[in-house]
């Protein structure tokens, strides 16, 4: 029997202890450390919004350009963590993830420099 902020919780088996979750322990996982990197991200890429806007040009669009392609692979990565078992599917996973951002950034980075960028093109539909 185990007291547990005032509720009492009784095992079946007293050979198996039972199962904490400390923060420490939360705050140690390495999915912990991804999750803190893009909220600091986050904060940082909301002010490339109005820089965006107000000072388009080169630096800014290849900035907005790995911010995405940043943010994207984050994101599949956390899903690929999530749903995908077994060490070769993993593996093939994480290298296709690798595959498709370097893919995206690439292309991004070409659209910035051979057609108008990405400030620009997010801005043309209001033109109209």
């Amino acid at each position: 029997m185990y007291s547990c902020a005032g509720l009492i919780v009784y095992q079946k088996n007293q050979d198996v202890e039972p199962f904490q979750m400390t923060a420490r322990r939360i705050h140690a996982a390495s999915s912990h450390s991804t999750v803190s990197s893009s909220r600091a991200a986050s904060k940082h890429w909301m002010g490339m919004a109005p820089d965006a806007y107000l000072y388009p040009g080169p630096l800014v669009e290849y900035s907005i350009a790995a911010a995405l392609t940043l943010h994207g692979h984050w994101g599949i990565g956390q899903v690929l963590t999530d749903y995908v078992y077994g060490d070769v599917k993993v593996k093939l996973a994480k290298a296709g993830v690798l595959l498709l951002s370097t893919a995206t950034f690439f292309g991004l980075c070409y659209f910035n420099y051979h057609d108008v960028g990405l400030c620009k093109a997010v801005a043309m539909p209001w033109q109209i």
